[in-house]
């Protein structure tokens, strides 16, 4: 088996193999992985209501006195934005955890956090403690947080080539899919009621066993076991159980070659990333790509949506249900979007995603100025957030999540997931903070500070970062490698007549 020239060449006649390890692969990496992100993302809100009346209670059953309006809100305000901090230590915590166990042992470890997260949110009722929802929500983000940065990661080192994209996308749909079925479950009429909240929160302990299930009879990463194991035997091994009994020879010559130019070379730190200049593009395209996809207010347009409804005339029963519409055409556009990565290409899709939610933008901020002075504008309105939504899943939803798998070798890819991790959830932090001031100062024109950023993310697609569909690594990394290497002579040339008038004086 450690020979290649060994194995029969088929010509790939156990394709159907191929295809159903491949798709079993995807589903046990994204059920306990980024599905636990869109999940937890969302049961959290169908109980805001019981969760507040609890802590008045256990308040109450404590101190024999009632809380305030205002720290009720605030000890509200501290359960959901633990979430995205759990989620930053869960991104630190990725990178390391995937050199030192490995993509698919990581994943699998990854459910620790989710499982004590549940454990501790389900029995928080009973044992009459709010704090332990809080630890509970700290708990589930880092699981979050580590999912997003491995799960693409495993998935992108084990698809062949011309499935790169399409494999390591479906991680955009699993999110997609925890946003509607967290919607779906919240309801009242399911685990949403106040007696049922507790099940609710603990809930996301059922993805988890799955994986934990499933996970474990699929392969490591091809990557991984020769690049950072330098074990050839277990690289071709995983392979044949990915790719079944095909012609392996071209694939493994590429792997060799990504093998021998990271020789010598150790796994980069975060810190050793940022200081290294001939990864200076790839770092850059993946700050404005990761920053990006949070600052461009689609999250902002999920906390628009029950006021927009409202105002479109729905009665409030019913909008819960008209909202899990939302979450829906996230994941409509998710699917398509990987079925067609590998046709269409990278740049388009979010160059098409961006540009379409900066029209939707400019007309959803018309609508609101307009929406109490003509009757059907609300209805515009409405078009607008599903509109947006839509654009937003197009590319820029999934494509930002498996870049770093795409233009960063096998040294650096762990630690350019860790930054794109942290960055993502250190601005959903952040943006969950200021919206509130940002609508109160712009009013209806708050999406100003989005429709600049989705204009100008696009035009820097547009103009700074090269197409990757169907390309190897070595090829993505030299085209990158020509970019740096012409910002390294433009450095040299500034720094030249510096020194020289240094020198002078």
């Amino acid at each position: 088996m450690g020979d290649l020239e060994e194995e029969p060449d088929t010509g790939c006649g156990s394709s159907r193999t191929q295809g159903r390890v491949l798709l079993f692969t995807m589903c046990a990496a994204g059920i306990g992985g980024t599905f636990q992100y869109g999940y937890n993302l969302t049961i959290i809100n169908a109980p805001t209501m019981h969760i507040q009346k609890f802590v008045n209670e256990t308040w109450l059953e404590r101190n024999d006195s009632l809380l305030d309006g205002w720290i009720i809100t605030l000890i509200w305000s501290i359960i959901v934005s633990v979430y995205p901090l759990g989620g930053f230590f869960g991104a630190l915590l990725a990178g390391p955890m995937a050199i030192r166990l490995g993509r698919k042992k990581s994943l699998l470890f990854n459910n620790v956090f989710i499982i004590l997260s549940a454990i501790l949110c389900g029995f928080s009722r009973s044992a009459k403690s709010f704090e332990m929802i809080v630890l509970g929500r700290i708990l589930a983000g880092v699981n979050s947080g580590i999912s997003m940065s491995i799960q693409p990661m495993y998935l992108g080192e084990s698809a062949p080539k011309k499935l790169r994209g399409t494999v390591a996308l479906s991680s955009a749909v699993f999110t997609a899919m925890g946003l509607v079925l967290g919607q779906v479950v919240g309801l009242r009429e399911i685990l949403g009621s106040e007696e049922t909240w507790p099940l609710l929160l603990a809930s996301n302990a059922f993805p988890g066993v799955l994986q934990l299930v499933v996970l474990p009879w699929l392969p490591e990463s091809p990557r991984y076991l020769l690049i950072d194991l330098k074990d050839r035997d277990s690289c071709i091994s995983a392979l044949q159980r990915l790719r079944g009994h095909c012609d392996l020879n071209d694939e493994m010559e590429e792997m060799l070659a990504e093998q021998a130019a990271t020789k010598g070379q150790t796994p980069k730190s975060l810190l050793g990333l940022i200081r290294d200049k001939s990864l200076r593009w790839q770092l850059l395209t993946i700050v404005v790509l990761s920053s990006a996809m949070q600052l461009c207010g689609n999250d902002s347009m999920y906390f628009y949506a029950s006021y927009v409804f409202q105002e479109a005339g729905i009665p409030s029963e019913k909008i819960p249900y008209v909202v899990i519409g939302t979450g829906s055409c996230e994941f409509i556009t998710s699917v398509t979007c990987t079925l067609v990565i590998d046709r269409v290409g990278r740049r388009a899709l979010v160059m098409g995603g961006y540009g379409l939610m900066s029209v939707w933008a400019v007309v959803f901020m018309v609508a609101l100025s307009q929406q109490e002075h003509v009757d059907w504008i609300p209805y515009l309105s409405m078009v607008c957030i599903f509109a947006y939504i839509l654009s937003f899943g197009i590319g820029p939803a999934g494509v930002t999540g498996i870049m770093p798998a795409e233009i960063f070798d096998q040294m650096a890819r762990p630690a350019a997931y860790m930054i794109c991790g942290s960055l993502i959830w250190i601005i959903l932090f952040a943006v969950g903070l200021a919206f509130p001031f940002i609508l109160q100062g712009l009013g209806h024109f708050c999406f100003i500070p989005f429709l600049i950023v989705c204009v100008l993310t696009s035009l820097y697609v547009g103009f700074f970062i090269p197409e990757t569909k169907g390309k190897t690594l070595l090829e993505i990394t030299e085209e990158y490698q020509k970019r740096n290497l012409k910002k390294q002579k433009a450095e040299n040339s500034w720094q030249g007549p510096r020194e020289i008038k240094s020198t002078m004086l």
